[in-house]
């Protein structure tokens, strides 16, 4: 499991660093190096895994691989190989060892896959982050990451956690950012057409 040469693409960065906000982990192996990323989702999301292994092939040990876990899931997972910046975000992203939310600077193309990873969309049409994961300073980070796209959000209490709830407001700004990075597998988080709900916005607002 050597070092991988070559600097990751903007792509693969932005893939990690959606990850990581949502159900993606770095880790290192003791005695090793630099870290590698692990990409799990349930087998379900085999489609979804398979996207983001066709962009990470190039610092991918093998191919996604169904596994049973803890009771009925069957999971579908890949590692990556050790690679320098993966240990450089490893850095960023965790604190005593506990995986945390710095400020970064990131793309629509990661808030896209942070999405994908963990958002929601309920019958109201209210839109979640489910961060319940993070505590309060991290979802307070991770609203900053959206404001600097002129995205408003606000926290909702789901049982005793809480999770990011984007405002009415800026739905159709979230939707026009994300949506040319939703893959077709997971438009079903998406519900209805949001292109349309933009371009009928833009032509109310010019």
């Amino acid at each position: 499991m050597g070092n991988t040469v070559g600097s990751l693409t903007q792509l693969q960065r932005s893939v990690v660093i959606g990850s990581l906000l949502g159900d993606g982990y770095l880790r290192i192996v003791r005695g090793r190096k630099d870290a590698f990323l692990e990409v799990n989702h349930g087998l379900r999301q085999k489609p979804y895994v398979d996207w983001k292994y066709s962009i990470l092939r190039s610092i991918s040990r093998s191919a996604p691989k169904a596994r049973k876990g803890n009771g009925k899931r069957i999971a579908y997972r890949f590692t990556t190989r050790q690679h320098p910046e993966l240990t450089d975000l490893f850095r960023v992203f965790y604190r005593n060892g506990r995986k945390s939310i710095p400020v970064i600077k990131i793309d629509p193309v990661a808030i896209a896959v942070w999405f994908m990873d963990d958002g929601s969309k309920c019958r109201d049409a209210d839109v979640y982050l489910n961060t319940q994961q993070f505590d309060f300073g991290d979802q307070k980070r991770c609203m900053a990451l959206l404001t600097g796209f002129g995205i408003a959000s606000a926290l909702n209490r789901d049982k005793q956690y809480w999770r990011i709830r984007i405002q009415k407001s800026s739905l159709p700004m979230f939707w026009k950012l994300i949506t040319p990075h939703i893959i077709p597998s997971m438009n079903y988080k998406v519900g209805y057409n949001p292109v349309e709900t933009y371009r009928e916005s833009d032509r109310v607002t010019a």
